[in-house]
Protein backbone atom coordinates (compact mmCIF):
# COMPACT_ATOMS: atom_id res chain seq x y z
CA UNK A 1 0.00 0.00 0.00
CA UNK A 2 2.74 2.41 1.25
CA UNK A 3 4.06 1.94 -2.48
CA UNK A 4 1.39 2.13 -4.59
CA UNK A 5 0.36 5.25 -2.89
CA UNK A 6 3.57 7.27 -2.64
CA UNK A 7 4.74 10.10 -0.79
CA UNK A 8 3.33 12.89 -3.34
CA UNK A 9 -0.15 11.14 -2.54
CA UNK A 10 -0.57 11.69 1.12
CA UNK A 11 0.90 15.73 0.48
CA UNK A 12 -2.04 16.15 -1.70
CA UNK A 13 -4.26 14.78 1.28
CA UNK A 14 -2.35 17.56 3.19
CA UNK A 15 -3.25 20.04 0.59
CA UNK A 16 -6.28 19.36 0.30
CA UNK A 17 -6.97 19.48 4.13
CA UNK A 18 -5.71 22.97 4.20
CA UNK A 19 -7.42 24.47 1.16
CA UNK A 20 -10.71 23.35 2.84
CA UNK A 21 -10.20 25.04 5.59
CA UNK A 22 -11.99 28.50 6.76
CA UNK A 23 -8.87 30.27 7.06
CA UNK A 24 -7.41 29.46 3.13
CA UNK A 25 -8.37 30.98 0.30
CA UNK A 26 -7.31 29.49 -2.57
CA UNK A 27 -4.71 31.46 -4.78
CA UNK A 28 -5.48 32.92 -7.60
CA UNK A 29 -3.84 35.76 -9.44
CA UNK A 30 -1.02 37.45 -8.11
CA UNK A 31 -0.26 37.97 -5.11
CA UNK A 32 -2.24 40.03 -2.25
CA UNK A 33 -0.71 41.87 0.61
CA UNK A 34 1.48 39.87 3.08
CA UNK A 35 -1.20 38.33 6.06
CA UNK A 36 -1.48 35.61 8.22
CA UNK A 37 1.52 34.01 10.38
CA UNK A 38 3.88 31.07 9.12
CA UNK A 39 6.20 29.21 11.73
CA UNK A 40 9.12 27.44 10.23
CA UNK A 41 11.50 24.75 11.75
CA UNK A 42 13.32 21.21 11.02
CA UNK A 43 13.38 17.85 12.50
CA UNK A 44 14.90 15.00 12.24
CA UNK A 45 11.97 11.59 11.73
CA UNK A 46 14.34 9.16 12.78
CA UNK A 47 14.54 5.29 11.29
CA UNK A 48 14.33 2.41 13.43
CA UNK A 49 17.62 1.20 13.59
CA UNK A 50 20.20 0.17 16.11
CA UNK A 51 22.58 2.78 16.90
CA UNK A 52 25.27 2.08 14.72
CA UNK A 53 28.92 1.79 16.22
CA UNK A 54 31.95 0.95 13.52
CA UNK A 55 32.61 -2.41 15.25
CA UNK A 56 28.82 -3.60 15.04
CA UNK A 57 28.29 -2.20 11.74
CA UNK A 58 32.33 -3.99 10.59
CA UNK A 59 30.91 -7.55 12.51
CA UNK A 60 27.14 -7.24 10.59
CA UNK A 61 29.37 -7.42 7.46
CA UNK A 62 31.15 -9.94 8.67
CA UNK A 63 28.81 -12.29 9.80
CA UNK A 64 26.87 -11.49 5.89
CA UNK A 65 29.90 -12.65 4.02
CA UNK A 66 30.04 -15.26 5.78
CA UNK A 67 26.69 -16.45 5.02
CA UNK A 68 27.21 -14.99 1.11
CA UNK A 69 30.27 -17.96 1.38
CA UNK A 70 27.84 -20.66 2.45
CA UNK A 71 25.78 -19.80 -0.19
CA UNK A 72 28.48 -20.13 -2.97
CA UNK A 73 29.88 -22.64 -1.33
CA UNK A 74 27.00 -24.93 -2.18
CA UNK A 75 27.64 -23.80 -6.23
CA UNK A 76 31.33 -24.45 -6.62
CA UNK A 77 32.66 -27.05 -3.89
CA UNK A 78 33.16 -29.31 -6.75
CA UNK A 79 35.86 -26.93 -8.10
CA UNK A 80 37.62 -26.82 -4.78
CA UNK A 81 39.22 -28.74 -2.33
CA UNK A 82 38.12 -27.52 1.17
CA UNK A 83 35.83 -24.61 1.92
CA UNK A 84 37.45 -20.84 2.13
CA UNK A 85 38.22 -20.41 6.01
CA UNK A 86 36.23 -17.76 7.82
CA UNK A 87 37.27 -18.76 11.37
CA UNK A 88 34.03 -17.39 12.43
CA UNK A 89 33.73 -18.98 15.73
CA UNK A 90 37.14 -16.94 17.01
CA UNK A 91 36.09 -13.73 14.98
CA UNK A 92 32.78 -14.11 16.67
CA UNK A 93 34.56 -14.59 20.11
CA UNK A 94 36.64 -11.84 19.64
CA UNK A 95 33.75 -9.61 19.10
CA UNK A 96 31.58 -10.30 22.25
CA UNK A 97 34.93 -10.04 24.29
CA UNK A 98 35.37 -6.55 23.02
CA UNK A 99 31.90 -5.06 22.60
CA UNK A 100 31.16 -6.41 26.47
CA UNK A 101 33.29 -4.37 27.98
CA UNK A 102 31.73 -1.49 29.79
CA UNK A 103 34.51 0.63 29.65
CA UNK A 104 36.63 0.06 26.63
CA UNK A 105 40.21 1.73 25.99
CA UNK A 106 40.65 3.23 22.19
CA UNK A 107 43.84 0.51 22.06
CA UNK A 108 41.70 -2.02 22.73
CA UNK A 109 38.47 -0.93 20.00
CA UNK A 110 41.01 -0.22 17.38
CA UNK A 111 42.47 -3.75 17.78
CA UNK A 112 38.98 -5.47 17.53
CA UNK A 113 38.00 -3.11 14.86
CA UNK A 114 41.45 -4.37 12.78
CA UNK A 115 40.41 -7.94 13.38
CA UNK A 116 37.04 -7.88 12.15
CA UNK A 117 38.00 -5.18 9.15
CA UNK A 118 40.68 -8.45 8.02
CA UNK A 119 38.26 -10.66 8.63
CA UNK A 120 35.88 -8.91 6.14
CA UNK A 121 38.53 -8.39 3.60
CA UNK A 122 39.13 -12.03 3.73
CA UNK A 123 35.90 -13.06 2.81
CA UNK A 124 35.45 -10.49 -0.20
CA UNK A 125 38.13 -12.02 -1.62
CA UNK A 126 36.86 -15.84 -1.08
CA UNK A 127 33.74 -14.32 -2.36
CA UNK A 128 35.27 -12.71 -5.90
CA UNK A 129 37.27 -15.77 -5.80
CA UNK A 130 33.68 -17.95 -6.00
CA UNK A 131 31.94 -16.00 -8.76
CA UNK A 132 35.35 -15.97 -10.82
CA UNK A 133 34.46 -19.92 -11.02
CA UNK A 134 31.42 -19.30 -12.36
CA UNK A 135 32.61 -18.98 -15.95
CA UNK A 136 30.86 -14.87 -15.91
CA UNK A 137 27.56 -16.01 -15.27
CA UNK A 138 25.21 -13.67 -13.94
CA UNK A 139 25.26 -13.14 -10.27
CA UNK A 140 24.20 -16.97 -8.93
CA UNK A 141 22.45 -15.73 -5.83
CA UNK A 142 19.22 -13.85 -4.95
CA UNK A 143 18.97 -10.03 -5.76
CA UNK A 144 19.10 -9.54 -1.67
CA UNK A 145 22.76 -11.30 -1.28
CA UNK A 146 23.96 -9.12 -4.44
CA UNK A 147 22.63 -5.57 -2.58
CA UNK A 148 24.27 -6.63 0.54
CA UNK A 149 27.40 -7.42 -1.43
CA UNK A 150 27.57 -3.93 -2.86
CA UNK A 151 26.76 -2.07 0.69
CA UNK A 152 29.61 -3.96 2.32
CA UNK A 153 32.06 -3.03 -0.41
CA UNK A 154 31.31 0.82 0.29
CA UNK A 155 31.32 0.23 4.15
CA UNK A 156 34.36 -1.87 3.94
CA UNK A 157 36.08 0.85 2.04
CA UNK A 158 34.77 3.23 4.31
CA UNK A 159 35.59 2.34 7.23
CA UNK A 160 38.99 1.01 6.06
CA UNK A 161 40.10 4.69 4.95
CA UNK A 162 38.67 5.86 8.36
CA UNK A 163 40.64 3.66 10.39
CA UNK A 164 43.96 4.13 8.30
CA UNK A 165 43.13 7.97 9.07
CA UNK A 166 42.38 7.75 12.46
CA UNK A 167 38.94 9.68 11.74
CA UNK A 168 35.48 9.30 12.35
CA UNK A 169 34.31 11.02 9.73
CA UNK A 170 33.46 9.82 5.81
CA UNK A 171 31.46 11.32 3.23
CA UNK A 172 28.01 9.76 2.19
CA UNK A 173 28.54 7.44 5.67
CA UNK A 174 26.70 3.88 5.67
CA UNK A 175 24.84 3.54 9.26
CA UNK A 176 22.78 0.50 8.43
CA UNK A 177 23.63 -2.32 6.00
CA UNK A 178 19.69 -3.07 5.45
CA UNK A 179 19.33 1.25 5.02
CA UNK A 180 22.10 2.78 3.39
CA UNK A 181 20.20 5.65 2.54
CA UNK A 182 20.25 6.63 6.05
CA UNK A 183 22.96 9.17 7.20
CA UNK A 184 23.97 10.47 10.37
CA UNK A 185 22.22 14.04 11.18
CA UNK A 186 24.15 16.18 13.50
CA UNK A 187 21.63 18.30 15.42
CA UNK A 188 23.67 19.19 18.87
CA UNK A 189 20.81 18.49 21.04
CA UNK A 190 21.44 17.63 24.73
CA UNK A 191 21.75 13.62 24.93
CA UNK A 192 21.14 12.60 21.49
CA UNK A 193 23.85 15.13 19.23
CA UNK A 194 23.60 12.47 16.26
CA UNK A 195 19.98 11.43 14.88
CA UNK A 196 19.69 8.82 11.92
CA UNK A 197 16.93 9.75 9.76
CA UNK A 198 15.26 11.86 7.15
CA UNK A 199 15.47 15.87 7.69
CA UNK A 200 12.46 17.72 7.14
CA UNK A 201 11.77 21.32 6.71
CA UNK A 202 8.48 22.20 8.22
CA UNK A 203 6.25 24.98 8.18
CA UNK A 204 3.21 25.17 10.97
CA UNK A 205 0.02 27.62 9.54
CA UNK A 206 -3.88 27.40 10.48
CA UNK A 207 -2.72 24.85 12.79
CA UNK A 208 -1.46 22.37 9.79
CA UNK A 209 2.02 20.72 9.63
CA UNK A 210 3.69 20.21 5.82
CA UNK A 211 6.79 19.46 4.80
CA UNK A 212 8.55 21.45 2.05
CA UNK A 213 11.73 19.75 2.52
CA UNK A 214 12.61 15.66 2.77
CA UNK A 215 16.14 15.37 2.52
CA UNK A 216 18.61 11.76 3.54
CA UNK A 217 21.60 14.12 3.79
CA UNK A 218 22.30 16.75 6.00
CA UNK A 219 21.87 20.72 5.11
CA UNK A 220 21.63 23.91 6.27
CA UNK A 221 17.56 24.38 7.10
CA UNK A 222 18.01 28.50 6.42
CA UNK A 223 17.78 27.86 2.67
CA UNK A 224 14.13 26.25 3.88
CA UNK A 225 12.75 29.12 4.05
CA UNK A 226 11.78 30.61 0.44
CA UNK A 227 10.03 27.45 -0.64
CA UNK A 228 8.04 27.52 2.80
CA UNK A 229 7.29 31.31 2.15
CA UNK A 230 6.36 30.35 -1.36
CA UNK A 231 4.46 27.44 -0.22
CA UNK A 232 2.49 29.34 1.81
CA UNK A 233 1.70 31.56 -0.55
CA UNK A 234 0.99 29.03 -3.49
CA UNK A 235 -1.67 27.68 -0.57
CA UNK A 236 -3.10 30.86 0.37
CA UNK A 237 -2.98 33.41 -2.55
CA UNK A 238 -0.53 35.42 -0.46
CA UNK A 239 2.66 35.47 1.46
CA UNK A 240 2.97 35.85 5.38
CA UNK A 241 3.12 39.10 6.81
CA UNK A 242 4.87 37.20 9.51
CA UNK A 243 7.73 34.72 9.35
CA UNK A 244 8.21 33.08 13.17
CA UNK A 245 11.67 30.92 13.41
CA UNK A 246 14.52 30.72 15.14
CA UNK A 247 18.55 32.15 14.47
CA UNK A 248 19.49 29.72 12.38
CA UNK A 249 17.06 31.51 9.61
CA UNK A 250 18.55 35.10 10.50
CA UNK A 251 20.81 34.86 7.60
CA UNK A 252 21.56 37.83 5.39
CA UNK A 253 20.10 36.36 1.93
CA UNK A 254 16.99 35.48 4.36
CA UNK A 255 16.38 38.88 5.85
CA UNK A 256 16.88 40.33 2.38
CA UNK A 257 14.01 38.48 0.63
CA UNK A 258 11.76 38.53 3.22
CA UNK A 259 12.40 42.35 3.02
CA UNK A 260 12.23 42.66 -0.86
CA UNK A 261 8.30 41.12 -0.42
CA UNK A 262 7.14 43.15 2.44
CA UNK A 263 7.65 39.74 4.80
CA UNK A 264 8.58 40.61 8.84
CA UNK A 265 10.78 38.05 10.68
CA UNK A 266 11.19 36.96 14.21
CA UNK A 267 14.54 38.71 13.83
CA UNK A 268 16.83 41.45 15.62
CA UNK A 269 17.97 43.91 13.40
CA UNK A 270 21.46 44.31 12.52
CA UNK A 271 23.40 47.04 14.22
CA UNK A 272 22.86 49.14 16.99
CA UNK A 273 19.62 48.03 18.53
CA UNK A 274 16.39 50.22 18.38
CA UNK A 275 14.47 52.18 21.29
CA UNK A 276 11.14 49.79 21.36
CA UNK A 277 8.67 51.06 23.16
CA UNK A 278 6.97 48.24 26.14
CA UNK A 279 4.03 47.63 23.96
CA UNK A 280 6.93 46.79 20.94
CA UNK A 281 9.47 44.63 23.24
CA UNK A 282 5.95 42.46 24.44
CA UNK A 283 4.89 42.08 21.14
CA UNK A 284 8.44 41.06 20.04
CA UNK A 285 8.73 39.00 22.76
CA UNK A 286 5.19 37.00 21.96
CA UNK A 287 5.52 36.72 18.59
CA UNK A 288 8.95 34.67 19.06
CA UNK A 289 7.60 32.32 22.04
CA UNK A 290 4.58 31.54 19.76
CA UNK A 291 7.19 29.63 17.51
CA UNK A 292 7.28 27.54 20.40
CA UNK A 293 3.95 26.19 18.60
CA UNK A 294 5.81 24.15 15.76
CA UNK A 295 7.78 22.98 18.84
CA UNK A 296 4.92 21.18 20.10
CA UNK A 297 3.41 19.97 16.96
CA UNK A 298 6.75 17.95 16.32
CA UNK A 299 6.70 16.71 19.56
CA UNK A 300 3.34 15.31 19.15
CA UNK A 301 3.92 13.27 15.33
CA UNK A 302 6.87 11.93 17.41
CA UNK A 303 5.08 10.98 20.93
CA UNK A 304 2.00 10.17 19.76
CA UNK A 305 2.83 9.33 16.11
CA UNK A 306 5.85 7.33 16.07
CA UNK A 307 7.59 9.69 13.49
CA UNK A 308 10.56 9.16 15.52
CA UNK A 309 10.71 5.29 15.06
CA UNK A 310 10.28 5.14 11.13
CA UNK A 311 9.94 1.55 10.35
CA UNK A 312 9.11 1.07 6.93
CA UNK A 313 12.89 -0.41 5.61
CA UNK A 314 13.15 0.55 1.79
CA UNK A 315 14.11 4.72 0.76
CA UNK A 316 10.71 5.05 -0.36
CA UNK A 317 8.55 3.59 1.77
CA UNK A 318 10.19 5.87 4.61
CA UNK A 319 8.91 8.42 2.65
CA UNK A 320 5.48 7.78 2.78
CA UNK A 321 5.52 6.35 5.92
CA UNK A 322 7.35 10.17 6.89
CA UNK A 323 3.73 11.90 4.63
CA UNK A 324 1.35 9.52 6.06
CA UNK A 325 2.42 10.63 9.17
CA UNK A 326 1.57 14.18 9.10
CA UNK A 327 -1.75 13.95 7.09
CA UNK A 328 -2.92 11.81 10.02
CA UNK A 329 -1.72 14.79 12.42
CA UNK A 330 -3.49 17.38 9.88
CA UNK A 331 -6.59 15.28 9.71
CA UNK A 332 -6.88 15.14 13.64
CA UNK A 333 -6.53 19.10 13.44
CA UNK A 334 -8.91 19.71 10.63
CA UNK A 335 -11.74 17.31 12.89
CA UNK A 336 -10.93 19.46 16.00
CA UNK A 337 -11.54 22.56 14.07
CA UNK A 338 -14.74 20.89 12.46
CA UNK A 339 -15.90 19.62 15.92
CA UNK A 340 -15.38 15.78 15.10
CA UNK A 341 -14.38 13.63 17.50
CA UNK A 342 -12.76 10.43 16.81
Amino acid sequence: MRKRLGEDTFDEFSRTLITLSEDVVPASGAADTPKGKIKIDATVADQYIRYPTDLSLVNEARVKTERIIDELWELVKNQLPVKPRTYRKVAHKRYLSQSKKKKASKASLRKALRYLLNCVERNLGHIDQMLGMLDGRAFPLPQKYQRQLWIIHTLYDQQRAMYDADSRRCDDRIVSISQPHVRPIVRGKTGKRVEFGAKLGLSLFGGYLTHQTLSWDAYNEASDLENQAETYRLLTGHYPELIQCDKIYHTNDNRTWCSERGIRMTALPKGPKPKLSAYEKRKQRDEYAERNHIEGRIGNAKQALSLNQIKAKLQGTSETWIAATLFVLNLSAFAARSGVTF
